[in-house]
């Protein structure tokens, strides 16, 4: 019998996500579960005999998990991370081509396969930080200070604060200022105005934002976003489009590159789902680091 390690966030997901209806699914398909709360201190450890960890939650929790288990001590054998995507926008699940279905998920671990998965190493911020989805400034970091202004009641259910999230971004659109970056991907300029900047590793980002159609996390490279001031009305018009119901493909380039440096004035950006404030303004390169997390998903 293999153990499997659950990490859960107990406020994510439906009531059918509670700790009581996963671990029976889990030993129902013949695996071993111990549990931790994610919320509850210790989480971190794991047992010397776990042969991969389960996480049970949004991006953000698969976020603190992998970077968690990135940083154990060298002696510790590598882990491989399975997800139950039990979050509003479930990014990475998405990067990973993994459903919403648990029960089916759960099934496919024993014919599952090893997905090599890449981060970013973030320098010349006041502490260190990793990307697992993606970086940037502009709309997207003025949309999380946005939405953490928003009353509760509009964003109490996931639908509703994909929905909530939409509307603000559409009115940030229209009013936004464009700013300027000076932006160097793998030694070539790219520098302008833009309202947007994201490096991005994973293929959408916030309210299911898919910016990059084709990344892929584990190719040893990002895909760096670039929205000018003459696609705002472009980028008002899509997300309209979504708040609509209609999915549609933001037409976009993307450039590719393992190493991006940015120089700006602006000092609001974010790393995944951090918010992060400068008091002043600094220089940032985000250097790609190939395939250090594994992730166990489907083999079909």
């Amino acid at each position: 019998m293999k153990y499997v390690k659950l990490l859960h966030n107990p406020t994510a997901g439906e009531e059918d996500h509670t700790k009581k209806e996963l671990i029976p699914l889990i030993e129902a398909a013949g695996w071993e579960c111990r549990y931790s709360s994610t919320k509850e201190k210790g989480w971190e450890k794991i047992e010397p005999d776990t042969d991969f960890v389960v996480v049970a939650g949004g991006d953000g929790t698969i976020r603190k998990a992998a970077l968690t288990l990135l940083d154990r001590k060298f002696s510790d054998k590598k882990l491989p991370i399975a997800i139950l995507p039990l979050g509003t926008a479930n990014n990475i699940a998405k990067a990973l081509n993994l459903s919403n279905d648990v029960p089916g998920i759960i099934d496919s671990w024993k014919s599952g396969v090893i997905k090599k998965y890449d981060i970013g190493r973030i320098d010349g911020l006041p502490e260190p930080h990793f990307l697992v989805e993606g970086f940037g400034y502009g709309l997207f970091p003025r949309l999380m200070k946005v939405m953490k202004k928003v009353d509760k009641e509009r964003k109490d259910t996931p639908e509703k604060a994909l929905q909530t999230a939409l509307e603000e971004l559409h009115h940030l659109i229209l009013s936004a200022e464009a700013r300027h970056y000076h932006i160097v991907v793998d030694g070539n300029e790219h520098s302008g105005r833009f309202l947007m900047v994201e490096v991005m590793n994973s293929r959408s980002i916030g309210p299911n934002l898919v910016l990059s159609p084709n990344a892929d996390p584990g190719n040893g490279q990002f895909e760096v976003v670039l929205i000018p001031e003459d696609k705002r009305d472009a980028l008002a018009v899509w997300i309209k489009q979504k708040l609509n119901g209609e999915e549609t493909v933001f037409d976009i380039p993307t450039i590719p590159g393992t190493k991006v440096e940015v120089h700006t004035e602006d000092t609001l950006l974010h790393t995944d789902d951090e918010l992060i404030s400068l008091e002043e303004p600094v220089s940032v390169s985000i250097e790609l680091q190939a395939g250090v997390l594994d992730f166990l998903v489907s083999g079909e």
